[in-house]
């Protein structure tokens, strides 16, 4: 979490002018809500009880507010973007691999936080998290944080495997059959991170420091793990449901995944459980940010606020398999998340986790890095074959 922080540093001070000007158009009150909020958010993010009945928090702030809630569900980080760049919508749920090219790109505007009653619940490791916060001017609202976690067959693997190798080498599973064309990687380029997670504990002479951090060298090492891993993969998900289909149709066992279709397969009595690998996680802490051109922001301001409701913050957290932002949430009984739950779904591991960020020019743990621009063509490459 700290070479986060150091990271972010070069793109502070660049993004620095574009804070002190936004600042001065910062809405300063909330009126009558407009009847409609357009979201563009990750599957699972903005439940009405269509997917499971018991998991609702957008029907209530319906009938609340009056906002109708309309949400196009993205399947990446990539996507996000590119939707609050074509416009229309008024929210976002954006990670941290996407939030800082948001704020840089103009496409989302300063939040109040004087506006935000709930704001003082927000957990303090997120309230002035760098990738939503611009010398000191928040351009979002903390939503939920989590883990990448290693996905895999209960039936294929009776003890949990211990090191993300079974996505990225060929070998031989304890059932007996190799691994190829069993495995999924995701298909984004914030990948290669994984790949430079793994490198760290295999490859320690690489001098990773940062897996969003890589010199020529060590980028170039990643993309060779990866080319290798494209003989391998089955397919390249970015879908949720279609891997959890993968998963129990289409031979998939194991994966990178998110805690959402681990806990939808589990729920559905499939064979699959998630852990921990011993070379880390990647991870993601997602904020709710508003567009620079939202039509319709006094809706947008009740749902920020909604948001932090400890009661969604609950039932979100349990249902994706994430962490609230809020901790009360944990523990305060508003919703079906308990203390035990927060744990399994590694409320204690904040530290342990390399959340997302999007790869820069200018780093800290070395004079220049591969920026992101390079990783989106080469990812490409990689999964053409190349």
């Amino acid at each position: 979490m700290k070479s986060f922080l150091k990271s972010c540093t070069a793109l502070t001070v660049a993004l620095g002018f574009v804070a002190q000007a936004a600042a001065q158009d910062m809405k300063t009150e909330v009126g009558e809500g407009e009847g409609r909020l357009n979201v563009v958010a990750w599957a699972g993010f903005l439940e009405r009880g269509e997917t499971d009945p018991k998991f609702d928090w957008v029907t209530k702030f319906e009938e609340a507010t009056g906002c109708k809630v309309s949400v196009k569900t993205a399947n990446t980080s990539d996507e996000m973007v590119a939707l609050m760049n074509e416009g229309g919508f008024d929210l976002v749920t954006a990670s941290g691999d996407a939030s800082r090219r948001l704020i840089a790109g103009k496409r989302v505007q300063p939040i109040n936080i004087d506006l935000i009653p709930s704001w003082g619940k927000l957990d303090d490791r997120l309230k002035e998290a760098p990738w939503h916060t611009v010398d000191g001017v928040h351009y979002g609202v903390p939503y939920v944080w989590g883990p990448n976690v290693l996905a895999y067959n209960t039936e294929v693997f009776k003890e949990a495997p211990t090191s993300w190798n079974v996505v990225f080498e060929e070998q031989t599973l304890p059932d007996g059959k190799s691994n190829k064309g069993r495995v999924q990687a995701y298909d984004g380029p914030i990948h290669i991170a994984d790949a430079a997670l793994y490198l760290m504990t295999h490859k320690p002479d690489l001098g990773i420091k940062s897996p969003y951090e890589l010199n020529e060298d060590q980028y170039k090492a990643a993309l060779d793990l990866l080319r290798g891993q494209r003989q391998l993969a089955s397919r390249y998900w970015h879908d949720a449901f279609i891997q959890i289909d993968d998963f129990k149709n289409e031979g998939v066992v194991a994966s990178g995944s998110w805690p959402f279709q681990v806990n939808l397969l589990k729920a559905d009595g499939a064979p699959v459980a998630s852990v921990f690998p011993e070379e880390g996680v990647t991870g993601w802490a997602d904020t709710s940010m508003m567009h620079a051109d939202a039509a319709n922001p006094n809706c947008a301001y009740k749902w920020l606020e909604h948001s932090l409701n400890s009661n969604l913050q609950s039932d979100l957290s349990l249902w994706f398999g994430a962490n609230p932002s809020v901790p009360a949430a944990c523990t305060d009984g508003s919703g079906m998340l308990t203390a035990e739950v927060c744990e399994q779904n590694g409320s204690n591991n904040f530290e342990k986790v390399r959340f997302w960020q999007t790869p820069i020019t200018q780093c800290e743990s070395q004079g220049e890095c591969v920026p992101y621009y390079r990783w989106v063509s080469d990812y490409i490459a990689v999964i053409g074959g190349r």
